[in-house]
């Protein structure tokens, strides 16, 4: 009989940790390799793991609604022979569990050393995944380092989450409070002052229901939601430039042609991919675009993934990306529009189809809407919305003079971070998705 400890596993870029919502399986109970066993979910998506051993499982050590790094255990599966697990425990199970506590001592150690000679740079200081009887998410852990947040100074936050635990929403309410404890103790203090809980005066407004009010619990993509929204519009600068496109040509081509696409390629070909196709060409024309802000830091991408939001059922939207989307022709690109936007209503995403992206379009002309001022979707820099194609009269410039004419409009409307994209590089951008648009070929072929 050998252990083998079932971790959780990569859900995508920039995933830390995932909520344990549903176990498949119990204690006692026999599995197969391969065989789903737990179903997560993060703030991209929901996901079962399967395990890769066959095998009983001996002990569940995330409970439900437990938050579970990724790369932490989260069960323990007894195996019929050592050879079934794919790496040997270098140690029973029981004896690895010591070696955590006996880590965060030694950092617990090393801060209050740290402290007792008045380090210049709290931000260089490590956080402790287990402090002052509190469990630290990876997330949290790696926001309050880039904050520059001390070891004592998360340890005086109070937490809204399990046990008292510090979350996302917790750290950032603290950050925008001002972080008037955060303040450096003068140099000839002997010992750091005393820090104190974050301003009662930066939590959102109690409001008591009137007679007769419904209340409703936000499930749990809701609050996930809530608190991505947040920390975009709290990271980002948000700046959005308007321009109105001539979608007459696209129309045209696209009521001509709509009927025969289907027919030979077996595909409804929508707006949303021939718009994606002139967002892909502008950002080959504007490389600056299609980047992230890592501190002071910004990289470039080298692959355009274009993320679509889609609605769900629910009323939730979630974002799946279309991967390399520079290399797919217009028939590509309808085929991985629509099939993840079917998949998507139907939760049948993977994790790694709605990670990576580097750029964002969100139809609000679905809804009718003519103009809206998107949200960027982190860690990228902007994001366009696309209005609803309506008929407007026009003047029409021609050899032999002005003219009124009806034409079929759309406002784009381009959302981007101001600490890196400036106006200029920002409005000619989405002038030339405008551009593309409205230069489309009337022959092109299908």
């Amino acid at each position: 009989m050998a252990q083998f400890e079932l971790i959780l596993p990569k859900m995508g870029e920039s995933v830390a940790e995932a909520t344990i919502t549903n176990w498949l399986k119990n204690e006692g109970d026999t599995i197969d390799a391969e065989e789903s066993v737990v179903e997560v979910a993060t703030d991209k998506v929901d996901s079962e793991v399967p395990s890769p051993v066959s095998g009983t499982i001996v002990k569940i050590l995330a409970q439900v609604n437990d938050v579970a790094a990724v790369g932490a255990p989260i069960a323990i599966i007894e195996t019929e022979a050592a050879g079934d697990a794919p790496a040997p425990a270098a140690a029973p199970v029981e004896t690895a569990a010591p070696a955590p506590q006996a880590a965060a001592q030694e950092i617990e150690t090393s801060i209050a050393a740290a402290a007792a000679t008045v380090a210049p740079a709290a931000s260089n200081a490590p956080i402790a995944k287990n402090s002052n009887g509190r469990f630290y998410s990876p997330l949290v852990r790696s926001m309050a380092k880039e904050e520059g947040i001390s070891q004592a100074e998360l340890d005086a936050i109070a937490g809204s989450g399990k046990d008292g635990r510090v979350t996302k929403t917790d750290l950032l309410a603290y950050i925008e409070g001002g972080r008037a404890q955060s303040a450096p103790a003068p140099v000839a203090a002997p010992t750091p002052a005393a820090p104190t809980p974050a301003p009662a005066a930066t939590s959102a407004p109690s409001i008591t229901p009137t007679p007769g009010a419904e209340i409703i619990e936000m499930d749990r993509m809701r609050k996930l939601i809530a608190d991505h929204m947040v920390n975009s519009v709290h990271t980002s600068p948000h700046v959005t430039s308007f321009v109105e496109a001539d979608m007459t040509r696209v129309v045209q081509w696209r009521n001509k042609v709509k009927n025969a696409f289907q027919q030979k390629h077996g595909e409804k070909i929508t707006f949303t991919p021939i718009i994606m196709e002139a967002i892909i060409k502008a950002i080959q024309d504007f490389p600056m675009i299609n980047v992230s802000v890592d501190g002071t830091k910004i990289i470039k991408h080298a692959h355009i993934n274009v993320g679509m939001a889609a609605a769900l059922p629910s009323g939730n939207l979630i974002v799946p990306v279309v991967k390399n989307a520079n290399q797919l022709s217009l028939l590509g690109l309808t085929k991985s529009v629509n099939d993840l936007a079917n998949r998507a209503r139907n939760n049948a995403l993977k994790p790694d189809e709605i990670s990576g992206g580097t750029y964002t379009l969100t139809n609000v002309g679905t809804f009718g809407n003519v103009l809206g001022t998107p949200i960027i979707n982190q860690p990228q820099v902007a994001i366009m919305a696309a209005g609803a194609i309506v008929k407007k009269p026009a003047v029409i410039e021609t050899p032999e003079g002005d003219m009124i004419g009806i034409r079929h409009k759309m406002f784009l409307s381009h959302s981007y971070d101001h600490r890196v994209v400036d106006g200029a590089l920002g409005g000619m951008f989405v002038k030339r998705v405008a551009e593309y648009l409205e230069a489309w070929d009337l022959n092109r072929e299908i």
